[in-house]
């Protein structure tokens, strides 16, 4: 717009001199040419700015997009290896919650083995010695012991012992057999 205005201007300038005398109309001619030549100088170094801007902004936009999807590749190998780390760690926990279980398993294997190992010896045991044995004890460990008998040779023992001592037993045996039955 400011170009075409300018050049509006020149040409009104320029029909004007051209209805002047004739020496005034050359001078003036020549006035309106050097004018033309000037603007176009300037708008030659206006549009080298203006190319020379677009050139800049396209340089400065490949480099953005070229680092842009550098830095997309590199997030993506990221995200690859994060996934691969978690499938790793997903794989280890249950391989991990799977030892667990099968230890617990044995654990309750060899505690078993072991109050069964414990329930014999008691049953060989005499009433008597096995009495004197277990008002050592605390009344949970005793109660733990005898719930793994028979009630038979559980009531010799219990016959041995005190009777504070065997009615607290007595007591927590209640306990064992009712979370059995559960």
């Amino acid at each position: 717009m400011r170009r075409s205005s300018f050049f509006i201007f020149v040409l009104c300038i320029c029909s004007q001199l051209t209805f002047s005398p004739l020496f005034a109309q050359t001078s003036q001619t020549l006035e309106c040419n050097k004018i033309f030549e000037q603007r176009k100088q300037e708008l030659e170094l206006k549009l080298e700015e203006i190319d020379e801007a677009r050139q800049a902004y396209e340089a400065l936009k490949d480099a953005t997009e070229a680092m842009f999807k550098k830095k997309e590749a590199a997030l993506e190998a990221k995200e690859r290896d994060l996934n691969a780390t978690r499938a790793k760690l997903e794989e280890e926990r249950q391989a991990i919650e799977a030892l667990i279980a099968k230890n617990e398993k044995l654990l309750e294997a060899i505690k078993k083995a072991k109050a069964d190992k414990v329930a014999q010896t008691y049953a060989k045991m005499k009433a008597s010695a096995a009495a004197q044995i277990m008002e050592q004890m605390s009344p949970q460990d005793a109660a733990k012991i005898l719930s793994t008998l028979k009630p038979k040779i559980v009531g010799q023992i219990l016959a041995k012992m005190s009777p504070q001592k065997a009615s607290k037993i007595t007591l927590l045996l209640e306990d064992h057999t009712s979370k059995k039955s559960d």
